[in-house]
């Protein structure tokens, strides 16, 4: 996958390979879907080393996806346990334009494919112990039939280039989902107000259509277990419970926002994930209180809103909020804990506490990404 700023670029304009990494993939992944763009082939794409080293960027990992890791890519323990934890989360490694050398020999441990460019001599000696590791060999840059033929005899597996087919820039055959933001903070403002009336809450869902349908489809798909189906909105809202139908709604209106919304979503289920279990395991605030702490302290970066504004827009409980502006009290303290771990700044905890925190990360993490895949399906 290759990106280009414009329909009509013939060339890359990049400033930042991280943002080019962030619009090509929020685009192929979420506007124009993965199954759409490339149907059950392989789709590469280019990973600076920011993107690698931060986890909530990521997309999640699909047999279909390939993740190209630079030759310009500085190579260190840092990286090395990076890729090593992104293989053990089912993301596949390919090495692009790779020299081996005794800096970039541990990268042979962890790739599953190595792409050799055809218009460049080769060493034989070096595909042969590309070989012997059980990586497979990609030959790129196959302009013609002679060169298939002498990759084809030459033991290579996998093929690409213009003698298959020249690179299709991809406009949105999609609509864009334009969202009414207004009408979402107030459902919000309903949502997580004390004691919502469920009649309110009812006719505030039905004025959007679209995410009545997400919702009834979600509350009867596999993941809810619901022996019987659930064909009315108020039903599903006495179904699911104010719990959990907190946690669909706010997942649903906010993977609407955009491809920018869904490369944040992961970070707020995981951190407010994470606020919860930590709470569960101190004792010293209620779980759900700590829940919406977390949500909420990042969710103005998904709506593009000023953080206070948001907040004082809002019905939430005045401790939650205070929480969230100051890092104080039983809530705040979950907070913090909860960022310095997403930040590493973790120099002064005991062993005991970084267990505990990376245990409950692993944990939050998991019920993050089982979220965003069930409403995505």
């Amino acid at each position: 996958m290759l990106y280009r700023a414009a329909p009509d670029s013939l060339h890359a304009q990049i400033d930042c390979g991280l943002t080019a990494t962030v619009r090509a993939c929020s685009t192929a992944f979420y506007e124009i879907g993965l199954r759409a763009l490339v149907g059950d082939r392989l789709l590469f794409f280019n990973a600076p080393r920011e993107w690698l080293l931060e986890p909530d960027l990521l997309p999640p990992s699909s047999d279909q996806l390939v993740i190209e890791v630079l030759e310009s890519v500085t190579v260190d323990d840092q990286l090395l346990r990076r890729l090593e934890h992104l293989r053990e989360q089912g993301y596949r490694l390919a090495l692009d334009d790779f020299v081996l050398t005794e800096q970039t020999r541990p990268l042979l441990e962890l790739a599953d494919i190595i792409k050799v460019d055809m218009l460049q001599p080769q060493d034989p000696a070096s595909l042969d112990i590309y070989r012997q590791h059980g990586v497979q060999l990609l030959a790129e840059k196959v302009e013609d039939m002679a060169t298939f033929e002498r990759c084809r005899a030459a033991g290579f597996d996998l093929f690409q280039g213009y003698f298959y087919a020249r690179p299709e820039i991809q406009g949105l055959s999609c609509r864009r989902r334009e969202s009414n933001q207004a009408a979402q903070i107030q459902l919000l403002n309903h949502l997580y107000r004390d004691n919502p009336d469920f009649r309110q809450l009812e006719s505030l869902l039905v004025q959007d259509p679209e995410l009545c349908v997400t919702l009834l489809r979600q509350v009867n798909s596999a993941a809810y277990h619901r022996p019987h189906p659930v064909s009315s909105i108020r039903r599903a809202i006495t179904t699911l419970g104010l719990q959990r139908l907190k946690r669909l709604i706010l997942t649903l209106l906010l993977a609407r926002n955009g491809p920018a919304s869904l490369l944040m979503l992961p970070q707020l289920l995981t951190r407010a994930a994470m606020c919860e279990r930590l709470a569960l395991h101190f004792g010293t605030a209620p779980p759900d209180e700590a829940f919406t702490v977390g949500t909420f302290s990042l969710i103005h970066t998904l709506l593009g809103r000023p953080r206070d504004a948001l907040l004082d827009s809002l019905a939430l409980d005045a401790r939650i909020k205070h929480a969230i502006r100051t890092g104080e009290g039983e809530l705040g303290r979950l907070l913090r804990l909860v960022q310095a771990h997403e930040s590493a700044r973790l120099d002064q905890a005991s062993e005991e506490l970084i267990d505990l925190l990376n245990d409950s990360y692993l944990h939050a993490r998991s019920w993050a990404t089982e979220q965003l895949y069930n409403v995505s399906r």
